[in-house]
Parts: structure tokens; sequence; C-alpha cells
């Protein structure tokens, strides 16, 4: 088909605003998906999408469109709302020349609302306000189109209001995309070769690594020799084709189609999203590919078992194929044996990865807690270092100095719960900045705040006193020095580097407490007494004793001299005394799962 008859775009919006239900739609109006095999989130494929009702990967689907007569190919890639998965849509977004902006008219325009526009508006692509979820009771669509106008800077006639739900506005919506969103520009004209940008890939044990790639120069198709400009990994394909939403093989794939790549290629190398499809014989250079995506939070995954090492790192791999964000190295811990330390970029990509490790490769894993990575200053060997784990965090008396990652937010709340989410900032050791009246119905705020206070349960803390109302958005700022220490845990004269963590300095005697509080609850009691201290600053903060177990060793005794039952107590009496000073706890992997699970 010509390029003047193709149309790529995505949708993309905060959480919840109604991305996949509006596709499904479109997919109904549009035929792509017969009545009878619809159901609800029809291009969220993944289980755990379903269970959580979120997109988590990018979806591509093409359409076949008829306006007036004139027949269009409509390329659309569902992205996620969280932020997150903000890295997937940024892939997404480079892959299209137009993007649908939905607002929730319940809603408005919430924090990632403004992230996903002003990433939309960097990639240059033409933008249609949507003001979705327009059948609820509760929607206020003349402030929400305020919000818009103001926002975008356009007239209220140019927003197109939908139901996604009811399908009302949606045949008008696809008017507007064949109108507004431009067709693929007609750059290229080397016919003997051609360039495709890699934005995804999927891994088949059948059929090797599949290749998800927007074509934007020359043809490909079955049989062809081609090469990725970056890995130099070599292939012929085998099958090349679109996604109707499911796979379907086509003969060719031509400038402006998106569609998937059969490689066969089974060792999974250096290729990576971003990279470029050329042809072997005759190579062109590279597109511009993507930023690398860096992780911010930090987690140690190990197999309960360790015969499950190896099934661990092939999975691992083959996450790392469909998200680039996922960063993975091999360590070893005392108490957990051999593991991975992984890089996420935030908890919700954490518990998801975690969750996909578990479901889709029956993985039985233990997952430490969560924690950002440090630059450590050496004041006495001058040097700096990073560090990723709280056990690797040099103690209190290295003359050192830390620095953290900090983060800039945009908070968007009703005015009422101001005051909550102020003293919510108070614990949070936030920097508040520009408060200003968002709209007639809500207030924004700009704050900057250490990454580590952001995964101390800040996003359930400022949804709760909210009511859910409140919704945040942040970007890293870079490094800033930090007042922290490392916190330690000792048992029965044992230190525990596995619950290591790192605390604000003015907290550590509150996170003390109730680190022994947690583990005098979750621990077995001994045949001894022995006590569970958390140590930092060079001292003994917090102490909890747990007593061992009663045993009466004189009970099968009956009858004949009392003085036998009396030296076999004070015998059990010096083996308890030996055994405080040399015995040794044996931490179940149970109680590493529930002090985690607590944090």
């Amino acid at each position: 088909m010509e390029l003047t008859k193709v149309r790529n775009f995505s949708i993309i919006a905060h959480i919840d605003h109604g991305k996949s239900t509006l596709a499904d739609r479109m997919l109904e109006i549009t035929g792509t998906v017969e009545k009878r095999k619809m159901m609800a989130q029809v291009l969220d494929s993944m289980e755990l999408e379903r269970e959580k009702g979120i997109t988590i990967k990018m979806q591509p689907v093409r359409m076949n469109y008829v306006s007036d007569g004139v027949s269009f190919i409509l390329n659309l890639i569902d992205t996620p709302g969280h932020i997150d998965f903000s890295y997937e849509v940024s892939r997404a977004l480079k892959a299209v020349e137009g993007a649908i902006l939905l607002v929730d008219a319940t809603q408005g325009v919430q924090a990632q609302t403004l992230t996903t526009l002003a990433m939309a508006k960097e990639s240059g692509l033409t933008i249609i306000p949507v003001l979705n979820k327009i059948d609820l009771p509760s929607a206020d669509v003349p402030e929400v189109t305020k919000e818009i106008v103001a926002l975008l800077e356009c007239k209220p006639e140019d927003i197109v209001l939908t139901s996604g739900k009811t399908g009302e506005g949606v045949k008008e919506l696809l008017l507007q995309i064949v109108k507004r969103v431009p067709p693929p520009k007609d750059l290229f004209t080397n016919t003997e070769s051609g360039q495709a940008l890699v934005f995804d890939f999927e891994y088949s044990p059948h059929r090797g690594v599949i290749v998800f790639a927007r074509v934007l120069d020359g043809t490909f198709k079955k049989g062809d020799k081609l090469t990725f400009v970056a890995s130099e990994d070599k292939f012929e394909v085998i099958e090349v084709g679109i996604f109707a939403p499911e796979k379907r093989p086509v003969d060719v794939l031509s400038p402006g189609d998106i569609g998937y790549v059969v490689t066969g290629i089974k060792k999974i190398g250096k290729t990576k999203v971003g990279d470029t499809l050329t042809f072997e014989a005759r190579p062109l250079p590279p597109l511009v590919g993507y930023m690398e995506p860096k992780p911010v939070v930090w987690a140690s995954v190990y197999p309960e078992s360790q015969d499950d090492l190896v099934l661990l790192r092939q999975a691992l791999e083959r996450l790392k194929l469909s998200d680039a964000s996922v960063t993975y190295e091999e360590e070893v811990s005392t108490s957990l044996g051999r593991g991975f330390k992984c890089g996420f970029l935030g908890m919700l990509h954490l518990e998801i990865i975690g969750e996909r490790l578990k479901r889709e490769f029956s993985l039985k894993l233990i997952i430490t807690s969560p924690t950002v990575s440090y630059e450590i200053e050496n004041l006495e060997t001058g040097k700096n270092e990073f560090i990723h784990t709280a056990a690797g965090f040099p103690d209190d008396s290295v003359k050192k100095i830390v620095y953290e990652p900090w983060i800039s937010a945009k908070i968007i709340t009703p005015p009422e719960y101001l005051g909550d989410v102020m003293q919510i900032f108070h614990e949070h050791e936030v920097l508040v900045g520009q408060t200003e009246v968002f709209s007639d119905k809500r207030n924004s705020i700009d704050i900057e705040m250490p990454l580590r206070e952001l995964m101390r349960n800040f996003f359930d803390k400022l949804k709760s006193v909210s009511s859910g109302f409140a919704s945040i958005s942040y970007q890293l700022i870079g490094l800033r020095e930090a007042d922290v220490v490392r916190l330690d845990v000792v048992i029965a004269n044992e230190l525990m580097p596995s619950f290591s963590k790192v605390v604000s300095r003015r907290r550590v005697e509150e996170e003390s407490e109730a680190i022994v509080d947690k583990l005098k609850n979750v621990l077995p009691r001994q045949l001894f007494d022995f006590k569970i201290q958390a140590q930092a600053l060079g001292r003994i903060i917090a102490s909890r004793s747990m007593s061992g177990v009663k045993k009466d060793v004189a009970g099968y005794l009956y009858g004949g001299d009392i003085t036998r039952k009396m030296k076999l107590r004070e015998k059990q009496k010096k083996g308890k005394k030996k055994m405080k000073g040399i015995g040794r706890v044996n931490v179940p992997q149970e109680v590493f799962l529930e002090v985690m699970k607590a944090e």
C-alpha cells in the first residue's frame, strides 16, 4: 500500500485512563477482531496484565480502515501508563508519527499525562487530544476540556470526546487519525538495501529471537540475509509478518510498516533494542536508537534451590530481550548462595519482573529488599565507587562522602488534601518547590526528594491520604550528598549481611527497633538463649532476647533418687551456657522471605 495511506500512532496517557479499552473499541469497529472473539484488554496478552488491569508491555496491531471509500492501514502501538514503564513508551513513540493523548474525563490531566506529553512533543509527533469516559456520571467534560486547552494551547473543538466502554466517539476518532496524523515520510529511495528500527524483541524456543521493527527503507521478506548493525549478528529471515493482533505472516514488509521478523537465532547475544536491521550484502548506517535505560532500584534475586541457578540465568537473558531496561550480574551471598544483582526502573518494575520470573519460568525465588545506588567518595584512598547493595556499603568508621540519587517530581492533588500531603513530605525529607493552582479543583506541587524515600511506600501513602486522587510523575536529577548509615543485624553474635540496609541517620533508631521486632516474631526459637541486635554508628541501637526452648531432660525418669534428675538438669544448664557462647543460629529461608515481605 502507498505510504500516503498508512498511519502510525500510539495511545499515551496516565495509568487507568482507558488506553486498552479504547484500543478494544478500535479493533472492534475496524473489524480487526471479530465480535465473538472480543474480550477486555485484547492487546494485553500477559496474564499478569489482565490480573492487575494495567498494560506492562507495549503492543502493536494493524487495523484496516475505510474512509469515504478509501482504504487505510492504521498501525497502533498501545503503551503502558505507569511511570515505571516510561521507557516502553519512549520506544513506541520512536516508531510512529502521531499520538493520541488520552485524558480521563473524571480525573482530568494527571502528572503522568504531562510526562508522556513531553515525550511525544520531543519526538515531534502530531498530538490528538481525546477526552475519554464521557459516559460516566462523574465526568466533568467542561472542566477537563479547559485543562486540555490550557495544556496544549488548542481549541475545544480539536478535542475528540469518546467512551472506550460504549464506543461513543470512536468512529470520529478514527476519522481524525486519518485526517490529522501525517503518513510516514518518504525520505528514502534505496531499493537495493533497507533499514528497520528494532523497538522490541520476543523469544520463541522453536523459532528463536523474533524482532519487532518499524521499516523505514527498503523491503524485507523471507529468505533475506540480514544483519544487526550494532551487534553484527547475522541471520536469514525465516518469516516476516504483521500484528493483527496475533502474529500473521505476510509476503513482504514495506516502508512505513510495523511488523515482526523471525530470525531463527537461538543464542541470545549482544543484540538489543534500538539496533538497526539492514542487509548483510549492502549494509546501511545505523538509525538513531534509544537512550540506554538507567536502573534506579536494585535488588538481588536468588533461586530457592541452587540447582535452578542456570534456569534463572536463562530466564533473565530472555526477559532482557523483551525488556531492555533490566540489568543483571552474578553475585554470591554467604546466606543465600549464588544469584544475580538486578537493576530495575522502579518498584512496580521490580514486582512485575519478579512475578514474570515465577510464572513464565516456574522459578521459586528469594528477592532481597530493594535499594538504590550510592556513590562513595573514600576520603582515605581518594577513590570513588558505586555501591548497589547495603552489604557493600562502608560502615561509619570509614571517612567518606556519600552521594545518592535525587528526583524531581510533580504532584497534582485536590486542595482539600494539601495538609495531609505536606505531612507526608515532612516524613520523607521532601524539598517543596513551586505550588500553583493547576485548575479550579486541583493544585500542582513541584518537589525534590531522595530516591530512597520514594521507595519507602511514598506512593501508597500519597494515595492513602488523598483518597486516591493525587498523582505523581518523577525523573532523576542527579546525585546529592546524603546523610545515611549502614544498619547491620547481628544474631547470636553473628553478623547477617543479608539483613543489612542503608537508612537515613535521623531514622536509624526507628528502623533498628522495627527490624529487631520483625525478626523476633519470625525467627524460630533455638535450644539456647540468644540476642537479636541492630547496630549502626559503631554501637548497638536495639536489642531483643530470645529464650531457648525448654526441654525437660529428666522427664523420662520416674521414681528413684531425686539427685539423678538434679544432675541431668545441671548438665543441661552447663550445655546451654556453652551454646550461648558458641551456638550458631541457622536462619531459614522463610525468615528472609517474611522480612523482605514486611519491607
